[in-house]
């Protein structure tokens, strides 16, 4: 097949005859042909839509990365056919567009596509010569011929082209890296802490026990005063504990046991949880728990761990007399859990900063609480976002997915965490 032969085709359109009509379709069908054949090889997805945003064509590597078929794809709109992609905002701008995204279904992959529009350029004379100025790294232009126009390089835009290339792997590759460098340094310190302080809580545990029994024996006065050094002995090594603890758990998460669970359930006894230390503080937790949620396919005791560690974050965080709204509510793909306290909130800096291990605002914290919400929230499927502002409290969002979603799109410039 000679290249530009549909160029030549249309220079031609005035001389040919009837009977030349069945050759030219039948070189048409064979050249339509290997081309779909060509599109069809490549690895890369390929879409293209008309202006209004309708599928006009794709290749089999853009139906396998979107879970579609041909035959229900084309003539419909891109964003039914791909839910959670915002074609709207994406063309709005009139140039090229490259972005990644999240794909759910029916593989969670990570993608970078290429959105670039199709012109058709105006000229007064000539004819078709295909993808003019194919170089420009910008836009595609289609020339044509078009009686009347005597504006020489007006177009019109007629739709656009995606192309989708598959980043999984090393997008995966160095979120792995990351992880791993970090849980590394968790494992190294952990054992470390566990083998030089295990033995030596267990041995003050028992000496406080026996130190106690012999204060039974001393007068009112002293009885009080070393009463009072034992409980402060006691809490410190309970606190020492709980930091071994945390360090544990955060370096040997166990895999979820799902069921289908309410959430409202775990958030009312995780609030119970806290009820003493939330009469002490004199904080006013207020439940607005939507009744029509969804049952989720969850882990129960890892969920209310998730939420233990938040509650604890919020109570720490306002000291006394705040207020702690807890929300649940739903969205088409998830269920939402806010919390939302008055504490002092978050610095910018520190916000970015908050997922990362051992990193606290506290003074006696771990900075591992918030590591261990977002992997759970993150082995089951969900997402987590934090809100905030110095002195203005904060909101942190938990998202659990109750229905299927096609794509996640990920914010221009996103860092991978």
């Amino acid at each position: 097949m000679k290249a530009g032969f549909l160029e030549k085709l249309i220079e031609r359109l005035g001389r040919i005859g009837p009977e030349e009509v069945q050759n030219y379709f039948l070189r048409l069908a064979q050249e339509k042909g290997f081309l779909e054949t060509v599109f069809n090889a490549i690895q890369e997805g390929i879409i293209v839509t008309d202006s209004k945003g309708r599928i006009t064509y794709l290749n089999d590597a853009a139906c396998e990365l979107f879970g579609l078929e041909v035959s229900d794809a084309i003539g419909r709109r891109l964003d039914e056919r791909v839910r959670g992609l915002d074609w709207m905002s994406l063309t709005q701008g009139g140039g090229p567009v490259s972005r990644d995204m999240e794909i759910f279904y029916p593989e969670n992959r990570f993608i970078n596509f290429y959105i670039v529009p199709l012109m058709i350029e105006h000229r007064e004379t000539g004819a078709v010569a295909g993808v003019a100025d194919s170089g420009h790294p910008d836009r595609a232009k289609l020339s044509g011929t078009t009686a009347g126009v005597s504006n020489l390089g007006d177009s019109d835009q007629v739709g656009h082209a995606m192309i989708l290339r598959d980043i999984t792997e090393s997008r995966r590759s160095a979120q792995q890296t990351i992880e791993s460098e970090r849980l590394n340094a968790l494992t190294l310190l952990a054992a470390g802490v566990a083998h030089e302080i295990g033995n030596p809580l267990n041995s003050l545990h028992i000496h406080l026990q026996l130190m106690e029994r012999k204060v039974h024996d001393l007068n009112d006065d002293a009885q009080t005063e070393l009463q009072t050094s034992i409980d402060v002995a006691r809490s410190e090594v309970n606190r020492l504990d709980s930091i071994v603890t945390q360090f544990l758990r955060a370096i040997r998460p166990s895999k979820p046991q799902l069921h289908p669970e309410n959430v409202n359930t775990i958030v009312e006894e995780a609030v119970r949880f806290f009820a003493p230390e939330i009469q002490d503080r004199d904080v006013v937790v207020e439940q607005e728990l939507r009744s029509d949620l969804p049952l989720l396919q969850i882990d129960r005791d890892q969920m209310k761990q998730a939420f233990y560690n938040v509650i604890k974050n919020s109570l720490e965080a306002m000291k006394r007399r705040g207020i702690l709204r807890i929300r649940t509510d739903m969205d088409d793909t998830h269920v939402l859990i806010s919390f939302i306290d008055t504490g002092s909130g978050m610095s910018a800096e520190n916000l970015s900063r908050v997922f990362e291990p051992y990193f606290t605002t506290k003074p006696s914290g771990t900075g591992l609480g918030l590591l261990i919400v977002r992997r759970i929230v993150r082995e089951h499927g969900g997402e987590l976002s934090i809100q905030s502002s110095q002195g203005k409290g904060l909101t942190l969002t938990i998202r659990l997915p109750h229905i299927d979603k096609r794509v996640r799109m990920l914010e221009a410039g996103e860092s991978q965490k």
